[in-house]
Protein backbone atom coordinates (compact mmCIF):
# COMPACT_ATOMS: atom_id res chain seq x y z
CA UNK A 1 0.00 0.00 0.00
CA UNK A 2 1.57 3.10 -1.34
CA UNK A 3 2.09 6.49 1.75
CA UNK A 4 -0.41 8.69 -0.05
CA UNK A 5 -3.23 6.29 0.66
CA UNK A 6 -2.14 5.61 3.74
CA UNK A 7 -1.10 9.02 4.82
CA UNK A 8 -2.36 11.44 2.31
CA UNK A 9 1.13 12.95 2.44
CA UNK A 10 4.18 12.59 0.65
CA UNK A 11 7.08 13.08 2.95
CA UNK A 12 11.02 13.76 2.42
CA UNK A 13 13.35 11.01 3.86
CA UNK A 14 17.40 11.06 4.17
CA UNK A 15 19.29 7.76 4.53
CA UNK A 16 23.41 8.48 5.54
CA UNK A 17 25.04 5.79 4.44
CA UNK A 18 29.26 4.78 4.53
CA UNK A 19 30.72 4.39 1.30
CA UNK A 20 31.21 0.67 1.19
CA UNK A 21 28.44 -1.78 -0.93
CA UNK A 22 27.52 -2.96 2.92
CA UNK A 23 25.91 -0.03 3.67
CA UNK A 24 24.57 1.35 0.71
CA UNK A 25 22.96 -1.92 -0.80
CA UNK A 26 20.36 -1.66 1.58
CA UNK A 27 19.98 2.13 1.75
CA UNK A 28 19.44 2.09 -2.09
CA UNK A 29 16.51 -1.03 -1.67
CA UNK A 30 15.14 1.60 1.39
CA UNK A 31 15.25 4.48 -1.00
CA UNK A 32 13.75 2.45 -3.84
CA UNK A 33 10.83 1.30 -1.65
CA UNK A 34 10.18 4.76 -0.33
CA UNK A 35 10.38 6.21 -3.78
CA UNK A 36 7.54 3.49 -4.73
CA UNK A 37 5.60 4.86 -1.89
CA UNK A 38 5.74 8.65 -3.30
CA UNK A 39 7.96 9.87 -1.00
CA UNK A 40 11.12 12.06 -1.92
CA UNK A 41 14.67 10.76 -0.88
CA UNK A 42 18.07 11.80 -0.34
CA UNK A 43 21.42 10.67 0.15
CA UNK A 44 24.41 11.10 2.21
CA UNK A 45 27.27 9.28 2.12
CA UNK A 46 30.79 9.86 1.19
CA UNK A 47 32.65 10.20 -2.54
CA UNK A 48 33.11 6.60 -2.86
CA UNK A 49 29.83 5.94 -2.16
CA UNK A 50 28.47 9.11 -4.30
CA UNK A 51 29.94 7.16 -7.49
CA UNK A 52 29.04 3.56 -6.55
CA UNK A 53 27.27 1.86 -8.83
CA UNK A 54 23.49 0.81 -8.89
CA UNK A 55 22.80 3.94 -7.02
CA UNK A 56 19.38 4.87 -7.85
CA UNK A 57 18.57 7.92 -10.82
CA UNK A 58 16.27 9.84 -8.83
CA UNK A 59 18.49 9.53 -5.43
CA UNK A 60 20.30 12.91 -5.07
CA UNK A 61 23.52 12.49 -3.55
CA UNK A 62 25.28 14.72 -0.86
CA UNK A 63 29.08 14.47 -0.14
CA UNK A 64 29.29 15.55 3.29
CA UNK A 65 32.62 15.44 5.55
CA UNK A 66 32.33 13.26 8.16
CA UNK A 67 36.40 12.27 9.14
CA UNK A 68 37.58 9.21 10.94
CA UNK A 69 38.88 8.17 13.59
CA UNK A 70 41.80 5.21 13.73
CA UNK A 71 43.78 3.99 16.53
CA UNK A 72 45.96 6.95 16.60
CA UNK A 73 44.74 10.08 18.33
CA UNK A 74 46.58 13.17 16.93
CA UNK A 75 44.36 12.05 13.94
CA UNK A 76 40.96 12.84 16.00
CA UNK A 77 41.13 16.29 16.36
CA UNK A 78 41.04 16.38 12.35
CA UNK A 79 38.58 14.08 12.32
CA UNK A 80 36.17 16.10 14.83
CA UNK A 81 36.26 19.24 13.00
CA UNK A 82 35.08 17.06 9.81
CA UNK A 83 32.37 15.60 11.36
CA UNK A 84 31.50 19.27 12.88
CA UNK A 85 31.34 20.49 9.46
CA UNK A 86 29.52 18.12 7.86
CA UNK A 87 27.18 18.20 10.67
CA UNK A 88 26.19 22.08 10.08
CA UNK A 89 26.42 21.17 6.47
CA UNK A 90 23.81 18.74 6.84
CA UNK A 91 21.84 21.01 9.30
CA UNK A 92 20.90 23.21 6.74
CA UNK A 93 20.36 20.67 3.75
CA UNK A 94 17.83 19.38 6.19
CA UNK A 95 16.28 23.46 6.39
CA UNK A 96 15.68 23.09 2.87
CA UNK A 97 14.66 19.31 2.34
CA UNK A 98 12.46 19.09 5.57
CA UNK A 99 12.83 15.51 6.04
CA UNK A 100 10.58 13.56 8.05
CA UNK A 101 13.37 10.91 9.66
CA UNK A 102 17.08 10.97 9.24
CA UNK A 103 17.76 6.89 8.61
CA UNK A 104 21.38 5.86 9.01
CA UNK A 105 22.91 2.68 7.55
CA UNK A 106 26.67 2.78 9.64
CA UNK A 107 30.02 4.04 8.37
CA UNK A 108 31.59 7.36 8.86
CA UNK A 109 29.59 9.44 6.54
CA UNK A 110 26.27 8.34 8.88
CA UNK A 111 27.57 10.14 11.87
CA UNK A 112 27.49 13.95 10.83
CA UNK A 113 24.05 13.51 9.57
CA UNK A 114 22.62 11.62 12.62
CA UNK A 115 24.47 14.24 15.04
CA UNK A 116 22.60 16.90 13.17
CA UNK A 117 19.39 15.20 13.48
CA UNK A 118 19.53 14.98 17.00
CA UNK A 119 20.66 18.31 17.39
CA UNK A 120 17.35 19.56 15.16
CA UNK A 121 15.06 16.51 17.26
CA UNK A 122 14.22 14.76 13.68
CA UNK A 123 13.03 11.68 14.02
CA UNK A 124 16.07 9.02 13.73
CA UNK A 125 16.60 5.49 12.84
CA UNK A 126 19.94 3.37 12.56
CA UNK A 127 20.13 0.08 10.58
CA UNK A 128 22.78 -2.32 11.44
CA UNK A 129 23.77 -4.64 8.69
CA UNK A 130 25.80 -7.12 10.73
CA UNK A 131 25.22 -9.66 13.42
CA UNK A 132 28.06 -7.09 15.65
CA UNK A 133 26.31 -3.51 16.41
CA UNK A 134 28.88 -1.42 14.25
CA UNK A 135 30.85 2.03 15.98
CA UNK A 136 28.61 4.73 14.68
CA UNK A 137 25.40 2.67 15.69
CA UNK A 138 26.99 2.30 18.98
CA UNK A 139 27.54 5.38 19.55
CA UNK A 140 24.62 6.72 19.04
CA UNK A 141 22.24 3.80 19.95
CA UNK A 142 21.06 5.58 23.33
CA UNK A 143 20.07 8.90 21.48
CA UNK A 144 17.81 7.60 18.31
CA UNK A 145 14.53 7.13 18.28
CA UNK A 146 14.93 3.29 16.78
CA UNK A 147 17.16 0.43 16.06
CA UNK A 148 16.59 -1.65 13.12
CA UNK A 149 18.44 -5.28 13.24
CA UNK A 150 19.04 -7.68 10.65
CA UNK A 151 19.33 -10.68 12.88
CA UNK A 152 17.71 -11.50 16.11
CA UNK A 153 21.13 -11.62 18.03
CA UNK A 154 22.86 -8.68 17.52
CA UNK A 155 26.02 -8.14 19.77
CA UNK A 156 27.24 -5.32 21.62
CA UNK A 157 23.64 -3.84 21.14
CA UNK A 158 22.71 -3.23 25.47
CA UNK A 159 19.86 -5.16 26.37
CA UNK A 160 18.40 -1.71 27.61
CA UNK A 161 17.71 -0.33 23.79
CA UNK A 162 15.40 -3.08 23.74
CA UNK A 163 12.45 -1.22 23.61
CA UNK A 164 13.66 0.43 20.11
CA UNK A 165 15.17 -2.87 18.24
CA UNK A 166 12.84 -3.78 15.36
CA UNK A 167 13.92 -7.08 13.36
CA UNK A 168 13.66 -5.84 10.10
CA UNK A 169 16.35 -7.79 8.00
CA UNK A 170 19.10 -6.66 5.43
CA UNK A 171 17.30 -5.17 2.24
CA UNK A 172 19.03 -6.35 -0.42
CA UNK A 173 18.91 -5.32 -4.49
CA UNK A 174 15.40 -5.89 -6.23
CA UNK A 175 16.83 -8.25 -9.13
CA UNK A 176 18.04 -10.72 -6.52
CA UNK A 177 14.95 -10.61 -4.32
CA UNK A 178 13.34 -11.48 -7.74
CA UNK A 179 15.39 -15.09 -7.60
CA UNK A 180 13.22 -15.87 -4.46
CA UNK A 181 10.51 -17.22 -6.76
CA UNK A 182 12.69 -19.76 -8.27
CA UNK A 183 13.32 -23.09 -7.10
CA UNK A 184 16.98 -24.52 -6.26
CA UNK A 185 18.85 -25.68 -9.74
CA UNK A 186 18.05 -29.21 -10.34
CA UNK A 187 20.88 -30.95 -8.97
CA UNK A 188 21.16 -35.03 -9.54
CA UNK A 189 24.21 -37.67 -9.26
CA UNK A 190 24.51 -36.65 -13.31
CA UNK A 191 24.52 -32.99 -13.43
CA UNK A 192 26.74 -30.35 -13.27
CA UNK A 193 27.73 -28.82 -9.89
CA UNK A 194 28.18 -24.89 -10.66
CA UNK A 195 29.89 -23.23 -7.85
CA UNK A 196 30.18 -19.40 -7.50
CA UNK A 197 33.16 -18.01 -5.61
CA UNK A 198 33.32 -14.43 -4.67
CA UNK A 199 35.20 -12.21 -2.18
CA UNK A 200 33.64 -8.88 -1.87
CA UNK A 201 34.41 -6.32 -4.00
CA UNK A 202 37.55 -6.08 -4.06
CA UNK A 203 38.35 -10.21 -4.26
CA UNK A 204 40.33 -12.04 -1.92
CA UNK A 205 43.47 -13.60 -2.62
CA UNK A 206 42.83 -16.72 -0.14
CA UNK A 207 40.12 -17.65 -2.26
CA UNK A 208 42.72 -17.69 -5.40
CA UNK A 209 45.19 -19.23 -3.65
CA UNK A 210 42.97 -22.34 -1.83
CA UNK A 211 40.09 -22.62 -4.31
CA UNK A 212 41.49 -24.25 -7.51
CA UNK A 213 43.35 -26.76 -5.05
CA UNK A 214 40.52 -27.33 -2.78
CA UNK A 215 38.47 -28.27 -5.74
CA UNK A 216 41.21 -30.47 -7.73
CA UNK A 217 41.09 -33.04 -4.24
CA UNK A 218 37.06 -33.66 -4.70
CA UNK A 219 36.85 -37.55 -5.55
CA UNK A 220 36.92 -37.68 -9.77
CA UNK A 221 33.12 -39.00 -9.88
CA UNK A 222 32.43 -34.88 -8.38
CA UNK A 223 35.34 -33.11 -9.95
CA UNK A 224 34.57 -34.10 -13.73
CA UNK A 225 31.31 -32.18 -12.89
CA UNK A 226 32.79 -28.97 -11.76
CA UNK A 227 31.34 -26.06 -13.25
CA UNK A 228 33.14 -23.11 -11.44
CA UNK A 229 32.81 -19.22 -11.83
CA UNK A 230 35.52 -17.36 -9.92
CA UNK A 231 35.64 -13.04 -9.03
CA UNK A 232 39.68 -12.68 -8.92
CA UNK A 233 42.03 -9.85 -8.07
CA UNK A 234 43.14 -8.47 -11.05
CA UNK A 235 46.72 -9.44 -10.31
CA UNK A 236 45.75 -12.55 -9.52
CA UNK A 237 43.52 -13.72 -12.34
CA UNK A 238 46.65 -15.56 -14.60
CA UNK A 239 47.79 -17.61 -11.79
CA UNK A 240 44.13 -18.65 -10.82
CA UNK A 241 43.46 -19.31 -14.44
CA UNK A 242 46.42 -21.31 -14.89
CA UNK A 243 45.67 -23.40 -11.87
CA UNK A 244 42.20 -24.25 -13.33
CA UNK A 245 43.62 -25.32 -16.63
CA UNK A 246 46.17 -27.35 -14.85
CA UNK A 247 43.98 -29.38 -13.01
CA UNK A 248 41.22 -29.51 -16.00
CA UNK A 249 38.49 -27.63 -13.90
CA UNK A 250 35.91 -25.64 -16.18
CA UNK A 251 36.33 -22.52 -14.82
CA UNK A 252 35.18 -18.69 -16.01
CA UNK A 253 37.01 -16.15 -14.09
CA UNK A 254 36.62 -12.09 -14.14
CA UNK A 255 37.35 -9.14 -11.88
CA UNK A 256 33.76 -8.07 -11.49
CA UNK A 257 30.76 -9.80 -12.91
CA UNK A 258 27.84 -7.39 -13.89
CA UNK A 259 25.50 -10.12 -13.94
CA UNK A 260 26.04 -11.33 -10.53
CA UNK A 261 22.64 -12.42 -9.63
CA UNK A 262 22.02 -14.31 -12.30
CA UNK A 263 25.44 -15.90 -11.83
CA UNK A 264 24.10 -16.42 -7.96
CA UNK A 265 20.49 -17.82 -9.49
CA UNK A 266 22.43 -20.77 -11.73
CA UNK A 267 24.79 -21.67 -8.81
CA UNK A 268 24.65 -24.80 -6.06
CA UNK A 269 27.47 -23.45 -4.12
CA UNK A 270 28.59 -20.31 -2.58
CA UNK A 271 32.04 -20.25 -1.78
CA UNK A 272 33.54 -16.82 -0.17
CA UNK A 273 33.57 -14.00 2.64
CA UNK A 274 30.77 -13.80 5.00
CA UNK A 275 29.42 -9.63 4.31
CA UNK A 276 26.00 -8.61 5.51
CA UNK A 277 24.81 -8.14 1.91
CA UNK A 278 26.32 -11.94 1.02
CA UNK A 279 24.57 -13.21 3.06
CA UNK A 280 21.31 -11.22 3.10
CA UNK A 281 21.42 -12.67 -0.37
CA UNK A 282 22.47 -16.13 -0.20
CA UNK A 283 19.03 -16.42 2.31
CA UNK A 284 16.95 -14.04 0.32
CA UNK A 285 17.74 -16.60 -2.46
CA UNK A 286 18.31 -20.04 -0.79
CA UNK A 287 21.79 -20.84 -1.77
CA UNK A 288 23.51 -23.23 0.59
CA UNK A 289 27.76 -21.76 1.70
CA UNK A 290 30.94 -22.03 2.48
CA UNK A 291 32.24 -19.25 4.34
CA UNK A 292 35.62 -17.64 4.92
CA UNK A 293 35.07 -14.73 7.33
CA UNK A 294 37.56 -11.79 7.29
CA UNK A 295 40.17 -12.07 10.00
CA UNK A 296 40.28 -8.50 9.76
CA UNK A 297 36.86 -7.29 9.71
CA UNK A 298 36.15 -5.16 12.77
CA UNK A 299 34.85 -6.96 16.34
CA UNK A 300 34.95 -10.19 14.13
CA UNK A 301 31.71 -9.42 12.79
CA UNK A 302 31.72 -11.32 9.44
CA UNK A 303 31.98 -14.91 11.87
CA UNK A 304 29.25 -13.48 14.26
CA UNK A 305 27.07 -13.02 10.57
CA UNK A 306 27.44 -16.52 9.70
CA UNK A 307 26.44 -18.13 13.38
CA UNK A 308 22.33 -17.88 12.32
CA UNK A 309 23.08 -19.46 8.99
CA UNK A 310 25.41 -22.02 10.20
CA UNK A 311 22.86 -23.12 12.75
CA UNK A 312 20.04 -23.65 10.62
CA UNK A 313 22.15 -25.68 8.39
CA UNK A 314 22.60 -23.13 5.48
CA UNK A 315 26.22 -22.94 5.31
CA UNK A 316 29.49 -24.06 6.60
CA UNK A 317 32.11 -21.72 8.08
CA UNK A 318 35.80 -22.50 7.93
CA UNK A 319 38.08 -19.66 9.64
CA UNK A 320 40.73 -18.00 7.27
CA UNK A 321 43.62 -20.02 9.23
CA UNK A 322 41.94 -23.29 8.49
CA UNK A 323 40.88 -22.46 5.09
CA UNK A 324 43.41 -25.26 3.63
CA UNK A 325 42.20 -27.02 0.13
CA UNK A 326 42.13 -29.78 2.25
CA UNK A 327 39.79 -28.66 4.32
CA UNK A 328 37.84 -27.20 1.79
CA UNK A 329 37.55 -30.78 0.02
CA UNK A 330 36.28 -31.77 2.63
CA UNK A 331 33.21 -29.89 3.47
CA UNK A 332 32.27 -29.58 -0.34
CA UNK A 333 32.07 -33.43 -0.14
CA UNK A 334 29.60 -33.10 2.96
CA UNK A 335 27.62 -30.99 1.54
CA UNK A 336 27.40 -32.05 -2.29
CA UNK A 337 28.35 -36.33 -2.67
CA UNK A 338 24.76 -36.68 -1.90
CA UNK A 339 22.36 -34.60 -4.13
CA UNK A 340 19.80 -33.96 -1.46
CA UNK A 341 22.21 -32.77 1.28
CA UNK A 342 22.91 -30.18 -1.20
CA UNK A 343 19.17 -29.38 -1.56
CA UNK A 344 18.51 -29.67 2.32
CA UNK A 345 20.98 -27.00 3.17
CA UNK A 346 19.47 -24.63 -0.26
CA UNK A 347 16.53 -24.99 1.85
CA UNK A 348 17.58 -24.54 5.29
CA UNK A 349 19.71 -21.36 3.67
CA UNK A 350 15.98 -19.65 2.25
CA UNK A 351 14.51 -19.86 5.67
CA UNK A 352 16.88 -17.90 7.33
CA UNK A 353 15.65 -15.19 4.57
CA UNK A 354 13.99 -12.00 4.97
CA UNK A 355 12.23 -10.82 1.86
CA UNK A 356 10.42 -8.24 3.21
CA UNK A 357 13.06 -6.46 4.69
CA UNK A 358 12.74 -3.07 2.10
CA UNK A 359 9.19 -3.06 2.87
CA UNK A 360 9.66 -3.41 7.00
CA UNK A 361 11.81 -0.78 7.32
CA UNK A 362 10.08 1.20 5.15
CA UNK A 363 7.18 1.22 7.43
CA UNK A 364 9.65 1.42 10.46
CA UNK A 365 10.85 4.77 8.29
CA UNK A 366 7.24 5.83 8.03
CA UNK A 367 5.99 5.63 11.62
CA UNK A 368 8.36 8.26 12.67
CA UNK A 369 6.04 10.54 11.02
CA UNK A 370 3.31 9.17 12.48
CA UNK A 371 2.21 6.52 9.66
CA UNK A 372 0.95 2.98 11.57
CA UNK A 373 3.77 0.50 11.81
CA UNK A 374 2.07 -2.58 10.34
CA UNK A 375 4.82 -5.71 9.55
CA UNK A 376 7.36 -4.98 11.56
CA UNK A 377 8.89 -7.46 14.07
CA UNK A 378 9.71 -5.73 17.44
CA UNK A 379 12.44 -7.61 19.40
CA UNK A 380 12.19 -6.85 23.10
CA UNK A 381 9.61 -5.00 25.12
CA UNK A 382 6.02 -5.49 22.73
CA UNK A 383 4.89 -1.62 24.40
CA UNK A 384 5.66 0.88 21.82
CA UNK A 385 7.96 3.38 22.24
CA UNK A 386 6.71 7.04 22.54
CA UNK A 387 9.09 7.85 19.47
CA UNK A 388 7.37 5.36 16.99
CA UNK A 389 4.20 5.44 18.71
CA UNK A 390 3.26 2.15 16.59
CA UNK A 391 1.25 -1.28 18.02
CA UNK A 392 3.21 -4.23 18.75
CA UNK A 393 3.82 -6.79 16.25
CA UNK A 394 3.27 -10.54 16.21
CA UNK A 395 5.74 -11.50 13.59
CA UNK A 396 2.85 -12.66 11.22
CA UNK A 397 5.15 -11.28 8.14
CA UNK A 398 8.08 -13.48 9.12
CA UNK A 399 6.20 -16.70 9.87
CA UNK A 400 4.42 -16.40 6.24
CA UNK A 401 8.08 -15.95 4.60
CA UNK A 402 9.23 -19.28 6.37
CA UNK A 403 6.05 -21.03 5.28
CA UNK A 404 7.01 -20.44 1.40
CA UNK A 405 9.98 -22.78 2.11
CA UNK A 406 11.35 -23.82 -1.72
CA UNK A 407 13.15 -27.36 -1.64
Amino acid sequence: MTSDVRSGATRHYVLAAGGTGGHLIPAFALAAELHSRGHHVALITDERGAMLPGKPKFLPAHVLPAGRFGKNPLGWIAGVRAVLEGRSMALRLFESFEPSAIVGFGGYPALPALLAAISARLPSVVHEQNAVLGRVNRLLAGRVDAIATSYEAVDRLKPKFASKVHLTGNPVRAEVLALREQDFPAFTEESLLRILVTGGSQGARVLSEVVPDGLAMLPPALRQRLQVTQQCRPEDLEAVRKRYAEHDIPAELGTYFEDMHERLADAHLFIGRAGASTIAELTAVGRPAILVPLPIATDDHQAVNTREMVKAGGARMIRQEAFQPKELAKQIQAMAMNPQSLANAAHCAFNCGRPDAARDLADLVESMSGIDLMDVIRVGETAPSAATATRPVTGTARKAAKDRVKP
